[in-house]
């Protein structure tokens, strides 16, 4: 027996699945949301342009289960303009910067609805969708969550509302010394150079033997473990761009990394050239513009059951087509565990550099959508605004022709 009189460490029900929910801990179980503090329902806050908001302040120990967020009716542009922070153990720099969007796993700032093992983002009505993060993220010494508004407008569209959840646990006891810290970072660039005479040409003989040109998601020292990543590509050149190989380079590994893909398509679990959109547990394309291969794309890869161990360091690349020669714009989200903290994180790019570039079709719909809604809550016409937000899911889709048509048909109706 244990020494306060418990089943031994080894028993067959401790060695169950979820063994965790049915055993008593020294846990407090804690929840930080907008819930309206007055006791109405107004359960949202409002991050005004410019604003930083503190989502969580939690002193002494414990674990960030879940984080949940919600608009209804925003720009596009806020899940990038909405930045989020994570700070662990009273650290000056974030372990976490990442626009609001990208961290869930809405890509190009175009809303898809899909479930995962990390990440899931559960439709509303029409234009509201649920962004939920499953990664545990615990701490010593407290923790800050913040979120930053880089836009000229309040976050949360006309009606200026963010609703969110963190739930978290607290611990009567120090974490263990070797427990690590959870750290998520955005990068990007703007096109990709292309390498070689053949530019933007699928199949060819050009060769790759040292990866100084692969695009970089995650450059790192220290020891931990990679659990996931988020990745963008906005296909410009067109065609198949997906023959670049994952090059992970472990440790102050030389040539070659120590692990070697085949393709884009292997990483996040396809088969050859990934046309339609689909999401699993652990591995997913969940935005395919075009099935002919053009436009953005994202995509996802939880490493749940095979984390990437590093003891020094860690330099995750992929291959922008093969041996680099195409010329596209990627970012990604790199999710780790590592100790110690990351010191001095690189700092996002400006609001400009961040910021999509849908075009003149989503102007013009832009332009016909939020007037639309801003007069709609300006004169209380509650029903008008649920059927103006359900016609405009195409727009969140970033289908423009699409939600024009149906928005024309519904404003025609008032």
């Amino acid at each position: 027996m244990t020494a306060n009189g418990g089943a031994p460490r080894d028993h067959p029900v401790l060695q169950r699945p979820f063994a965790n929910l049915y055993r008593s801990t020294a846990t407090r179980s804690r929840r930080e949301s907008s819930w309206d503090r007055t006791g109405a329902n107004r359960d949202w806050i409002t991050v005004g342009p410019g604003e930083t908001a503190d989502l969580l302040r939690a002193e002494g120990s414990g674990c960030i289960t879940h984080v949940y967020c919600a608009f209804l009716l925003p720009r596009l542009t806020e899940y990038r303009d909405a930045i989020l922070r994570c700070y662990w153990d009273g650290a000056d720099t974030p372990s976490v910067e990442v626009p609001l969007g990208d961290f869930f796993g809405i890509t190009h700032c175009r809303v898809r609805t899909f479930g995962s093992t990390f990440l899931a983002v559960n439709p509303g009505f029409g234009s509201s969708h649920g962004m939920n993060a499953y990664f545990a993220m615990p701490f010593d010494r407290g923790a800050l969550i913040t979120l930053e508004n880089r836009s000229a407008q309040p976050l949360g569209g006309p009606l200026q509302a963010l609703w969110y959840h963190i739930d978290y646990e607290l611990y009567d006891e120090p974490l263990p010394t070797d427990i690590l810290r959870f750290h998520a970072r955005y990068s990007q660039e703007r096109r990709t150079v292309p390498i070689g005479p053949e530019p933007n040409k699928t199949l060819h003989d050009a060769l790759n033997l040292d990866g100084a040109e692969n695009y970089v998601a995650l450059d790192t020292s220290g020891r931990g473990r990679m659990v996931g990543i988020v990745l963008e590509i906005d296909n410009i050149a067109g065609g198949w761009y997906g023959e670049g190989d994952d090059m992970v380079f472990l440790d102050g590994d030389a040539w070659p990394p120590s692990i070697h893909g085949t393709g884009t398509e292997e990483v996040f679990g396809g088969g050859a050239c990934p046309s339609v959109e689909y999401s699993t547990p652990y591995t997913g394309f969940h935005l395919v513009e075009s099935t002919d291969y053009g436009g953005p794309v994202g995509m996802f890869r939880w490493m749940l059951h095979d984390p990437v161990v590093f003891q020094k360091s860690l330099r995750w690349t992929i291959e922008h087509g093969h041996a680099n020669n195409f010329a596209n714009s990627y970012a990604s989200v790199a999710y780790w565990y590592q100790d110690p903290i990351v010191r001095g994180t690189p700092s996002l790019p400006s609001r400009d550099d961040l910021l999509p570039r849908p075009g003149q079709e989503y102007e013009e719909v832009e332009q016909l959508l939020f007037p639309a809604i801003e007069s709609a809550v300006e004169e209380g016409r509650s029903t008008d605004l649920r059927r103006i937000g359900i016609a405009a899911e195409p727009f969140y889709e970033g289908a423009w022709s699409v939600a024009r048509e149906r928005l024309n048909e519904v404003l025609g109706s008032f």
